[in-house]
């Protein structure tokens, strides 16, 4: 049983990593991190199993005015998930998903590119895949990854969090090949409620980071 609130986000990788030590068939595994949070959590995931580490750059689609309620997600490739929930619930018009689509899709070419600094992504096709990040309110950015990454042709993918609101989590659970979570409190309420220091990462952190996990795996070939 996990003791919440996590102390920050490299404690939450740190107890995620050792259960996902003990998942049996992580075939040639490739840790993917939702940035920016998802980087310190999937960065000790990465050193503890040994794989290397990459950002799969994913943009929530705010509601205008309340930015931090998704309307949807999208990633990479054109790839687009839609809370049509939210949507029908808000009655938010088309042109307006389709002008905050445009503005997120300029932020994440952005992030790419700065994150990257000119490497390419490291392969996917016939890998274990785990797609990281510090929690799930919503999902909406997890389920447009999933969907984002099957497209390359994984071996499986799996979705590791440190906490998860319980619904998001059932249906995430649904569209992954597996799932794990440390925990799923009721009420849920918000990720940030379940740390103790949830300071936003900063571009620099992940790049960090990423750079770290590349040495890291350069050393050891």
């Amino acid at each position: 049983m996990v003791q919440l609130p996590f102390r920050d986000r490299e404690e939450a990788g740190q107890l995620l990593a050792e259960a996902l030590a003990a998942e049996v068939g992580l075939d040639h595994p490739l840790v993917l991190a939702l940035p920016r949070g998802g980087v310190p959590v999937a960065f000790a995931i990465a050193r503890r199993l040994g794989a290397p580490l990459d950002v799969f750059v994913v943009r929530k689609l705010g509601v205008p005015g309340h930015e931090e309620l998704a309307m949807g997600a999208i990633a990479s490739g054109g790839v687009r998930v839609l809370n049509e929930d939210v949507i029908e619930g808000l009655g938010i018009r088309a042109e307006v998903i389709e002008r905050v689509a445009v503005r997120e899709t300029r932020e994440l070419e952005r992030r790419e590119a700065l994150y990257r600094d000119g490497r390419d992504a490291v392969p996917i096709r016939g890998r274990s895949v785990l797609l990281v990040d510090d929690g799930l309110a919503t999902g909406a950015s997890m389920r447009v990854a999933v969907a984002a990454v099957r497209q390359d042709m994984p071996r499986m993918v799996v979705v590791a969090v440190p906490v998860s609101a319980s619904e998001t989590f059932a249906v995430v659970r649904e569209e992954a090949d597996r799932c794990v979570c440390l925990a799923t409190p009721e009420p849920f309420d918000g990720v940030g409620l379940w740390y103790r220091d949830f300071a936003p990462t900063t571009d620099g952190e992940v790049r960090a980071l990423l750079a770290a996990a590349r040495n890291r795996v350069q050393a050891s070939t």
